[in-house]
Order: structure tokens, then sequence, then C-alpha cells
């Protein structure tokens, strides 16, 4: 499972919120869920590149990127504050590649109300053979839940997979997000999907 291509702030993108909203937080994880800041070389950067290069990665990310490139890639995300690039383990081994991003800083922003602490995130299980399996959907519930207890200001955790990407939409379902409509991109129609802290954060 992959959610959409990620995205990146660009001319689209509404002013970035104030230095009074911090960056992306680490997800808060346990059981067999681990979470840890993805580096821009070594061996991060060998298994991001090496995952991004899956037929079932690249099929909706589009970022098969030479190595050069990721590194460039993973080290603009840690200079910055508007998206913390993660490795996810399960037991021990890793997982997947995921983007926490405050929607804020993103394109995203203009295409709903957001709120200055709203959080997205992208996934994508680096082997197919672990996709399938009920896993994905598993992650997704403790990501939302993680981001929502490390930022106690944060109400909703959104994302934004194409609509063509069924096995993604149907984990996101299952992990508790719900569909608030599409949004229309150059690149692609994203289903806009939100896991509120309430009932009352949907947006409105």
């Amino acid at each position: 499972m992959t959610s959409a291509q990620p995205l990146h702030q660009d001319e689209d993108q509404p002013g970035a919120v104030g230095s009074a909203v911090p960056g992306p937080p680490l997800p808060r994880l346990d059981g067999p869920w681990s979470a840890r800041v993805a580096q821009a070389r070594g061996a991060d950067a060998d298994l991001v590149h090496g995952w991004m290069r899956s037929p079932h990665i690249d099929a909706f990310w589009h970022q098969a990127w030479p190595r050069e490139r990721w590194v460039r890639e993973l080290a603009g995300h840690l200079a910055g504050d508007a998206v913390l690039p993660v490795l996810i383990g399960r037991d021990g081994r890793p997982f997947a590649y995921i983007e926490i991003y405050r929607v804020a800083r993103d394109r995203l922003a203009g295409h709903y109300p957001h709120l200055p602490h709203d959080l997205g995130l992208h996934i994508a299980i680096g082997e197919a053979s672990r996709t399938g399996q009920g896993l994905g959907r598993a992650l997704l519930r403790a990501l939302a839940e993680g981001l929502l207890t490390a930022d106690p200001a944060c109400t909703r955790v959104v994302a934004e997979p194409d609509v063509t990407n069924a096995p993604s939409l149907k984990a996101f379902a299952a992990a508790g997000f719900r569909h608030a409509g599409e949004v229309t991109f150059p690149d692609k129609t994203a289903a806009l999907l939100v896991h509120p802290r309430r009932e009352e954060d949907m947006p409105r």
C-alpha cells in the first residue's frame, strides 16, 4: 500500500504558518511499531532509494529517483519545518517510509479549511510481500493516534491518496480515516481523508 505522490510546498501554497507552530512531530508508537527520523545519508538513503524503485511504490509516488536526488530530498526535509521523513519498523525490521507534514505548509492547505496544527501523512510500505495482510491499516491507525498524542494541539490527521489507489483507500478507511471530499491537483485527483480527534473536529 502506498499513499499518493507527496505534495511539496510550491507556488500554489498559501502563506506558511507562524513560527509558533512547530514542525511535524515524531509519532508516539508502541507494541510492534517503532519510528525514527530518516537520515539523509548512509543506510537510510539506500533503503528509501531502493524502496522507491519498487513497482508497487513507484506506481503512485513516481519518485524512483537516483540515490543522489533522494539524499538531497531527505536533507531538504530535515533542514526545514514542513516535512519530517520517518522510517517505521515492525518487530525491529524496517517496514515503511512515511512523510509527516504540516498541512499549512503544504499545497493541500489551499483546498480545505485547515487548522494551523493539522498534520498530514504519506506512506509507502517498503516490501510488496508485506502488503495485503492488514498491516498497513494497523500502522495507519497507530500513526493517527500516535500523532494526535505527540501533538495535543492537533485535532486531525489527514491524507490524500490518489482516488485510483483502491488498496490504500480501503486501508485508510479501515484505520478510521473518513472521506471528506476530493482534491484536484495538476498531477492527480486525491481523496481527502480525515482522522479526527473528535467528531466535531471534522472539516466543515
